[in-house]
């Protein structure tokens, strides 16, 4: 919600949050957010009250969260806990649930959310993977989809290879854009095929066989559109596509591609616009390929 409290500023000097025009006010920003203390233990939802400035984002309010550690009842809490590191869209750690709807917190705009909720915004952590604490989830199921799809150029060795393969400006730009993937989640927290997964350690249980066991439980889940479109940059690559067999034999295992329902929340909640849906169907028809040839060469 935002206050309206007279002040003596100039009528020119600050406009409001809401977009109610010109005004002589300061304002509160009225902050909600979904707080969870360690795996495992009940959430709780916590308000927070900060001033209002110019040109702010979702991690410049949590900054401001960390600065005051107090509530909106005025009770002292312990800070936020949230991940970021470039600010920038890049490095993609800091995807959460703002207002309900899964983002990049950095490019997350505090005047724009106003603009579509002045009453508060409302910060969650991502439902799809285990809470670490409050807006820090477990992402490393991310990172295994990728290790199931070998989503690398399989070059070994430091010494000099010589120049690589040509590539024409055509596949380039064609790769281009599925190079930008940053494993951000958000097509993940969006995808209704891609159901969260939490395993807990057991009693005695050595962490070399709980690693094993949570491994096992992520690769019988839905690899993700992620995995698909790297599979599908690599497989084009003309040195990655060495073990294209491999990555196909990935796709059409268990969790692989004929999980995917087509609902293509993935490419509507892209931060980077990665034509995930293309490189679905054309992992796909590269699965259904391989399939046949496969059959035939028994």
């Amino acid at each position: 919600m935002i206050q309206a409290v007279e002040t003596n500023h100039d009528a020119g000097d600050v406009a409001t949050a809401a977009g109610h025009g010109a005004g002589a006010t300061s304002r509160t920003i009225h902050v909600r957010v979904l707080r969870q203390d360690a795996p495992g233990q009940e959430s709780y939802w916590e308000r927070h009250a900060i001033p209002y400035e110019p040109n702010m984002n979702v991690i410049s309010i949590l900054q401001r969260i960390a600065a005051t550690a107090r509530a909106e009842d005025g009770r002292s809490v312990a800070p936020v806990a949230w991940d970021c590191n470039c600010l920038e869209e890049v490095c993609g750690s800091c995807t959460m649930l703002v207002n309900g709807r899964t983002r990049m917190a950095c490019t997350a705009l505090v005047d724009r959310l106003l603009e579509d909720n002045s009453e508060e915004i409302e910060l969650r952590p991502m439902s799809k993977f285990p809470v670490v604490r409050d807006l820090v989830v477990d992402r490393r199921r991310v990172f295994r989809g990728l290790e199931r799809v070998e989503a690398w150029v399989p070059v070994d060795g430091s010494y000099d290879h010589g120049p690589g393969p040509r590539i024409s400006p055509e596949d380039q730009e064609d790769a281009y854009p599925l190079s930008t993937c940053m494993s951000c989640g958000c097509c993940l927290e969006a995808c209704p095929q891609y159901t969260k997964i939490e395993v807990v350690q057991r009693e005695g249980e050595s962490a070399e066989a709980f690693d094993a066991r949570r491994k096992a439980a992520f690769d019988r889940g839905f690899v993700g559109a992620h995995a698909i479109s790297q599979a599908m940059l690599f497989n084009a690559h003309p040195t990655g596509r060495m073990i294209a067999d491999e990555r196909l034999a990935a796709l059409t295992g268990e969790g692989g591609i004929q999980m995917c329902g087509n609902a293509q929340n993935c490419v509507a909640v892209c931060p980077k616009h990665i034509p995930l849906t293309r490189s679905i169907a054309r992992a796909g028809r590269a699965a259904t390929v391989w399939a046949i040839k496969k059959l035939f060469d028994r």
